[in-house]
């Protein structure tokens, strides 16, 4: 019986010092929200909330590309001409000097400017040093001809949309889109509510370690990147560094915020936009014929003003898997995946997000991973 007893004390003390080990990572965080032109029809959530804002990646150009578009309305901007008018200083292509480069091609990811240069600009450093060195530009290819991907495009309109206005991109963006959308979203944290960084997703790597943004309902100290702790903006010139606010990926927004951008879609525009402008962030501006451009394995294969078209015939563009065209965009960076997807024929859409994702995921039977296709629904 002593002995019984004694096997048994045993495994209670084993049982609870197993108690006390560290928990697995917690897992990856998933939100999904469907909608039609008029309602949200269905949420799933798993880790977050549809109201939780996240880093949302690159769905942050299509954004930017609103904000553009509403200046464009307002005669503030334009598409079509060399945007060294407003920047103050001569954007070329050293390659092909005779060849403006415009907000069009910008936005559509013409423009001959590529991402072999640091395209995350530091405060005290100017956009214009960055866009000296040679290999920020594709000398085989002069702008308007070859469509290759490239965040650089983005700090470049931001600095733009900056010099017409003499306004800090960050606050632009909450006056021209967030705030006539009703949308509490920002970028890098600076103009959303205490409530939404309250709510704010962490991203975290296939491993549960942080990768952005475990903010402990505190917005960050520096909003932006800075060699000096001090982070002093008070200084700072707008329309210098378009990269200061991440124009290419940090808008940090909900999903449900993003089924609102997508039922403006859904509507024509909805008075935020008038139905000409929605048609020419669609386009497309761009479509692979075999040989103008890099469609990163069919990723890419048709694409506007910001704005990804899916399902061109021959291509791997499909996660949904059933041919219809949508428009929108998708976004990837520090283990998130995301995507804003919308059927204007059908009047339905989808926005989704889900985190701790390998940077080398399996794909699915489409360019995009398995873990976007199993919300492509």
């Amino acid at each position: 019986m002593t002995r019984i007893r004694l096997l048994i004390l045993a495994a209670t003390a084993l049982l609870s010092a197993c108690a006390t080990l560290p928990r697995p990572s917690p897992p990856s965080v998933a939100v999904r929200v469907a909608f039609d032109r008029d309602r949200i029809t269905g949420v799933e959530a798993r880790g977050a909330g549809a109201d939780d804002p996240v880093r949302i990646a690159s769905i942050s150009k299509l954004i930017t590309a609103l904000g553009v578009m509403r200046l464009v309305e307002a005669g503030t901007l334009d598409l079509d001409s060399d945007v060294s008018r407003w920047l103050g200083w001569a954007l070329r292509n050293p390659a092909f000097p005779d060849r403006p480069i415009t907000l069009r091609l910008l936005l559509s990811h013409t423009s001959s400017l590529k991402d072999d240069v640091d395209y995350a600009i530091p405060l005290g450093k100017t956009l214009r040093e960055t866009l000296a060195d040679p290999k920020a530009w594709d000398a085989e290819h002069p702008p308007g001809s070859f469509f290759r991907y490239g965040n650089i495009n983005f700090p470049v309109v931001a600095s733009v949309m900056e010099a017409a206005t003499g306004e800090r991109f960050d606050r632009l963006m909450a006056r021209l889109v967030f705030q006539p959308l009703t949308i509490d979203a920002c970028f890098n944290w600076t103009t959303c509510s205490d409530a939404a960084v309250a709510r704010a997703v962490t991203l975290r790597d296939e491993k549960g370690a942080v990768t952005r943004d475990d903010l402990k309902d505190k917005r960050p100290d520096c909003p932006v990147l800075s060699p000096d702790p001090a982070c002093d903006l008070s200084h700072y010139v707008p329309g210098s560094n378009g990269a200061l606010f991440s124009p290419q990926g940090g808008a940090r927004i909900s999903a449900a915020g993003l089924a609102r951008i997508g039922q403006m879609l859904l509507k024509d525009g909805e008075g935020f936009l008038s139905s000409a402008s929605v048609a020419l962030l669609i386009g497309p501006e761009w479509r692979f014929d075999g040989t103008n451009g890099d469609t990163e394995k069919g990723y890419y294969c048709t694409y506007g003003l910001a704005v990804h078209s899916l399902a061109t015939p021959s291509c791997k563009d499909d996660p949904f898997g059933d041919g219809a065209r949508r428009i929108g965009h998708s976004g990837e960076a520090y283990g998130l995946r995301s995507d804003l997807w919308v059927d204007r024929a059908s009047g339905r859409g989808v926005a989704y997000f889900v985190t701790a994702v390998p940077a080398d995921a399996p794909k699915g039977r489409s360019a995009f991973t398995a873990a976007e296709e199993a919300l492509a629904r």
